[in-house]
């Protein structure tokens, strides 16, 4: 229960990393680069990558679909975070465990249960409900952020979503194992994220070498949470082999409570009787499917 519970604080850190780094003007793309640097270092030590020879059954395709939609993704999550707060992009991202049900529906024509259909309409109503603000809040803020409010939460929820499926496509890649599969992915994550992060400032004629204190830490800080939120998480699958939905359960709840708690109780976030009556959605959805 250790690794889950330190896979828990790794997810809800990343969101309060992101909220504070806000106060100091971070670069949030040198931030995500530098995250990729800790990643790939702590990946390489702790899942003794052999680099001496990049395997030809490499699956590319993966790869490089998920080494764009990693950085891609922490950016849309940041700004989640800094115009919906951590409690609903908390929320987006845990509902997004959804979108892998559809997919498993529409696209690999699987057959799904009845109270999985009854839990997908739940979810997504929650979804509704949690994004939508209420007339109060609606009055406080500008055109331009209601919109920001509502649209990088449902990236966040489509953004991991797609990459739920992508990383469980590379999990059932049997051909190399899954952790030097991860390797690569953060690798391409880093390559690509230097390459748009190079042509931004190229474009904007801005000194590519510039970088603030502040970036650095909060860079390494988040690598650090990254890779502690992922290497906890497959350990805890490892030592639950048995009983996957204890460990699918402990994330989904742990997640969407803790960050509740933390904006609630440490930021000051608001929720309507709505966004809490899809909080309620949101629990009473996950139990469905876990029964």
């Amino acid at each position: 229960m250790l690794y889950l519970l330190l896979s828990i604080l790794g997810s809800v850190s990343v969101g309060i990393l992101f909220k504070i780094s806000k106060k100091y003007k971070v670069n949030i793309i040198q931030m995500v680069l530098l995250n990729y640097v800790v990643t790939i270092l702590f990946s390489y030590f702790q899942f003794n990558v052999n680099l001496a020879n990049i395997p030809e059954n490499l699956p590319y395709t993966l790869v490089l679909a998920l080494g764009f939609l990693l950085p891609s993704i922490f950016v849309v999550q940041y700004f989640s975070i800094v115009y919906s707060g951590i409690i609903r992009t908390d929320i987006a991202q845990r509902m997004s465990l959804f979108i892998p049900i559809v997919a498993a529906i529409t696209i690999f024509n699987e057959q799904i249960s009845t109270q999985r259909y009854f839990a997908l309409f739940i979810g997504l109503l929650s979804v509704y409900l949690i994004l939508k603000k209420s007339s109060n809040q609606n009055q406080e803020l500008t055109i331009q952020t209601k919109n920001y409010s509502t649209l990088f939460p449902l990236l966040t929820f489509i953004g991991f979503g797609v990459i739920d499926i992508l990383f469980k496509q590379l999990a059932l890649y049997s051909e190399i194992p899954y952790t030097s599969s991860l390797f690569y992915v953060f690798s391409t994550a880093f390559v690509l994220s230097l390459v748009y992060y190079i042509a931004f400032k190229l474009k904007n004629k801005e000194n590519i070498l510039t970088i603030s204190k502040s970036t650095v830490l909060y860079g390494l800080i988040l690598g650090t949470l990254n890779f502690i939120n992922i290497a906890f998480y497959m350990k805890a699958h490892q030592v639950f082999r048995e009983s996957p939905t204890t460990v699918f359960a402990g994330m989904n709840f742990g997640v969407i409570i803790l960050g509740t708690l933390v904006g609630y109780f440490f930021f000051k976030e608001k929720l309507s009787k709505l966004n809490l009556i899809g909080l309620g959605l949101v629990i009473l959805s996950i139990l469905v499917i876990l029964l």
